[in-house]
């Protein structure tokens, strides 16, 4: 599919976010007269008045918004999905003349020999944020693109096509492709998103689709610690690296001490900014891609050097009344809970924990929590409950749990001004305190950015 096939196609835009708005620039630019649809589910008076602009200001466009906007589906020859849609929603309203597409879709039909796709349930912006470090410190033309980058239609527009393109790959956009991109790597696969898609299987399926479609010719990069993945490698065409803290017979692997590339040493591991084992996967993913592309180690090892923290992902806020604080608000899952208590202890005092209820499994949390030498649990409402209860369960099973959760000391907080008033109160001087809420924000908090950002405004205010 490209800009031709769809010049005498009628195309619905289906939902009207972020990306919505791009694909409509997009198609704007190509067809100036063309009549085009766009259905989301919120009424057209509930927009932000930015978006309500941009409706007015547009010519020859239908709308459809409203909890019946998908009635609009059977109506058009080809309907662009927004990733927040889940697809099996979209194709009851279809028919087999029909095409769905998706702005990753269309993009990958025309610039997939330039595109690097990351995938994985946790680390994708980090790998994403260096592998396009180590392009740029070569002086590479590259773009970074997708969920911590631009929409990315609005490269289709441009004349440059020489440009490689760093794309982070969601599960929601890996949903329905037929299309894979030339270098593919996928860090990990936990359980997450079960409230978007109906099982755990349809969660893989989705992911798979990385690499699926590969060819002899293009690269897939996996993480061989993964049962899952070392067996899904099997899968592709491609050609295979491997990367692996468990494995040295991995391409790119560890002592605990430095970081190699097959015999070659890259770094130091003392020398890396950003904390964690499981960042130590992202930082040899991102190795592998920059090997792949001929890289040279020097330009690795500096970008790797001079890397910091993304937002939200174990930064660092700083120390304020003895105790350091760390805002991991990204670990949206139990095992990016988890991974923050390993990179802690034992200084970890006071943790932070709870959000929106996407059915996930918190046992192994609730152990490692138990196992571990916190003292203080903020919860915030509903999964906070649930992750209680798995520690009190746990606790009464097991007799060697029993002592230690009379030291554990629970708080309900409602907002994050009254759980960090908690955190100042009961953290004690010397010791760490961390959100890692190993749970989705929606809720109390619009998204994982607002609460990460909260905690900080509210540590420096009470602080």
């Amino acid at each position: 599919m490209n800009i031709n096939t769809l010049k005498n196609k009628t195309i619905l835009i289906l939902g009207f976010g972020k990306e919505g708005r791009d694909t409509l620039c997009f198609l704007r630019k190509a067809f100036p007269n063309k009549t085009l649809g766009i259905a989301d589910r919120l009424e057209l008076e509930k927009l932000d008045k930015k978006v309500k602009k941009t409706i007015k200001s547009t010519k020859n466009i239908e709308l459809y918004f409203g909890k019946s906007y998908f009635d609009a589906i059977p109506q058009y020859d080809i309907v662009f999905r927004t990733p927040g849609i889940p697809l099996q929603s979209v194709q009851k309203y279809t028919n087999a003349k029909q095409k769905i597409t998706s702005q990753t879709d269309f993009f990958l039909q025309q610039r997939r020999k330039k595109t690097i796709g990351i995938t994985g349930t946790k680390g994708k912006g980090t790998t994403a944020s260096l592998v396009f470090g180590m392009l740029k410190q070569n002086k590479l033309p590259v773009d970074l693109i997708g969920n911590i980058g631009k929409p990315v239609l609005s490269y289709l527009n441009s004349t440059v096509k020489k440009n490689t393109y760093v794309f982070e790959l969601s599960a929601q956009q890996l949903q329905g492709l037929k299309i894979s991109p030339h270098i593919a790597v996928f860090l990990n696969l936990y359980r997450a998103h079960l409230d978007y898609f109906q099982n755990l299987k349809d969660y893989k399926k989705a992911k798979t689709n990385i690499l699926l479609y590969q060819e002899k010719f293009d690269w897939f990069v996996y993480n061989s610690d993964q049962k899952f993945l070392k067996d899904l490698s099997q899968k592709t065409k491609a050609q295979k690296v491997s990367i692996g803290l468990k494995n040295q017979k991995s391409d790119c692997w560890t002592n605990k001490k430095s970081i190699f590339w097959q015999k070659e040493k890259i770094v130091d591991i003392s020398k890396i900014q950003i904390q964690g084992n499981f960042n130590l996967y992202n930082i040899m993913s991102a190795i592998a891609v920059a090997k792949i592309l001929n890289i040279p180690s020097s330009a690795i090892e500096n970008t790797i050097k001079r890397f910091r923290p993304l937002p939200h992902r174990l930064e660092l806020i700083g120390k304020f009344k003895g105790i350091t604080f760390y805002n991991d608000s990204l670990a949206t899952i139990p095992e990016s809970a988890i991974f923050a208590i390993n990179t802690f202890e034992p200084k970890l005092h006071t943790l932070i924990v709870g959000g929106y209820d996407a059915k996930q499994e918190f046992k192994y949390l609730a152990k490692k929590i138990l196992e571990s030498k916190i003292r203080n649990l903020i919860l915030f409402p509903p999964v906070g409950k649930r992750i209680k209860d798995n520690i009190i369960l746990i606790a009464k099973k097991e007799d060697k749990f029993k002592k230690r959760l009379k030291q554990i000391k629970f708080f309900v907080a409602d907002s994050m001004e009254q759980a960090v008033i908690y955190t100042f109160k009961n953290t004690v001087e010397g010791k760490i305190c961390l959100l890692s809420p190993a749970a989705p924000s929606f809720g109390i908090f619009k998204d994982y950015k607002e609460r990460g950002e909260l905690f900080k405004q509210n540590i420096k205010k009470y602080g």
